[in-house]
């Protein structure tokens, strides 16, 4: 018998719901909802992700998309162009004091205040939860993958910090956090299937 109130169809929609909920905008918004989701993107990402064509991968859209999006918050004085710390042709951007000063009115804030009232196991479950879905739809999609250098494949944690094995470098404690575009989850993501996924007739759901 199929458990419709645990569907995964009913989950999908519910997760892209709570995702539009969160991004909704109103008439008083100071963004669209992707010149938000870039503000926030070259907020979290780490030096050498922090590139028009990362967000565009990050974003799911065309370069040129990108590019219009980043120039606008570029134009407004929240972002601001620097050559990049790895190649002296390209640039990265990071935020202006002005930027991360509207940062504090993210919209996203309403779901941050109540993720951050579960209780620290329930969050940290599901946040591993969201992290293999991520990396699981990338996988299946053959799209770049996002994640901290936490979660990644490529880190060994050392105390407060760390060492990339894909970059060949050593990351500082305010470093494992950021999203980094060279992020590799765990193989197979999509695969995976835990003994309490199994209903009591052996078939997955």
């Amino acid at each position: 018998m199929t458990d419709t109130a645990h569907s995964p169809d009913r989950i999908a929609e519910l997760l892209v719901h709570v995702g539009r909920a969160a991004r909704s905008e109103d008439a008083r918004a100071d963004l669209t909802a992707v010149q938000w989701a870039c503000l926030r993107f070259f907020a979290r990402a780490n030096a050498t992700t922090r590139t028009p064509s990362a967000f565009a991968s990050f974003q799911a859209t065309t370069r040129g998309t990108a590019s219009q999006v980043i120039k606008a918050l570029e134009m407004r004085g929240l972002i601001a162009r620097r050559p990049s710390p790895v190649d002296g042709r390209s640039v990265r951007f990071d935020l202006t004091e002005a930027g991360r000063h509207l940062l504090k009115s993210d919209p996203l804030g309403a779901l941050s205040g109540l993720l951050g009232a579960m209780g620290g196991v329930e969050r940290a479950a599901f946040l591993a939860t969201l992290s293999r879905l991520a990396s699981g739809l990338a996988e299946i999609k053959n799209a770049p993958a996002f994640g901290t250098c936490r979660d990644c494949t490529h880190f060994a944690g050392s105390g407060g910090a760390g060492y990339c094995a894909c970059m060949d470098a050593a990351l500082g404690a305010d470093e494992i956090d950021m999203l980094c575009a060279s992020y590799r989850g765990p193989k197979g993501a999509h695969r995976t299937t835990r003994t309490s996924d199994v209903n009591t007739q052996g078939q997955t759901p």
